[in-house]
């Protein structure tokens, strides 16, 4: 089987943000400023992949948390700071992914966590989230000088796992990303975490759920009937 690598990006489609919610209330009043929060740094991020600014996703996501609490006329102590992005290492994992994921192995597939947050961040996570068991590699986008969704950080995970970028397919919940992957020349698949409407101009997966363990069974029947 070529096709026997799957990528699961990490925050939102493996781990969930909503484990969170205590640090930001405590400081906002409100959990829903997470959405904004890792809104705003997906878009961060974006910026600077496009635009050549070469920094760190833990430093960008200070850097935002700082911007939404200007924004709502909150002071943010060094103290509340350090809680709340210390709170992104320990996120739990989504129900459904344990078995998902043992679902896939089963199958005769690799599993690699891919991400861009920093090697040491996105391996914290994994180990905190009791997923070490659960991955083969774990691949940060940090080497590139570059975040999701350049085109180059897709063509530098397929180096380093040593396959044909076309062999590999990403698994993710940000419509932005599946487009990236594909655009590159990877294969897809998409998890609706939230129930907003797939970009209608974003290249589009035919492997497309609700629930991770569907989502695989989807991606082995995909790849049995390309054999």
């Amino acid at each position: 089987m070529s096709r026997d690598t799957v990528l699961f990006d990490i925050n939102e489609t493996v781990l969930d943000l909503s484990s969170l919610k205590p640090g930001f209330e405590a400081v906002f009043q409100d959990a829903g400023v997470i959405a904004t929060w890792f809104a705003m740094l997906l878009q961060t991020s974006t910026v600077c992949a496009l635009t050549g600014v070469e920094t760190g996703f833990a430093r960008l996501a200070a850097i935002t948390l700082d911007a939404v609490a200007a924004r709502r006329g909150v002071t943010l102590s060094e103290d509340r700071r350090t809680d709340i992005l210390k709170g992104f290492a320990g996120l739990n994992p989504h129900p459904d992914i344990k078995p998902a994921l043992a679902r896939l192995r089963a199958a005769g597939y690799r599993t690699v966590a891919f991400s861009n947050s920093s090697l040491d961040l996105v391996s914290s996570q994994i180990a905190n989230a009791g997923l070490n068991e659960s991955f083969d590699d774990v691949v940060s986008v940090e080497k590139t000088g570059s975040f999701k969704p350049d085109p180059k950080v897709y063509r530098f995970v397929a180096d380093h796992l040593g396959r044909p970028i076309q062999d590999l397919r990403l698994v993710a919940t940000h419509d932005w990303d599946t487009h990236g992957a594909m655009s590159a020349g990877m294969q897809a698949a998409y998890i609706d975490r939230s129930g907003a409407p797939y970009h209608p101009l974003y290249r589009k997966p035919e492997v497309f759920g609700k629930d991770m363990t569907d989502v695989v069974d989807q991606i082995i029947q995909a790849d049995k009937a390309e054999e």
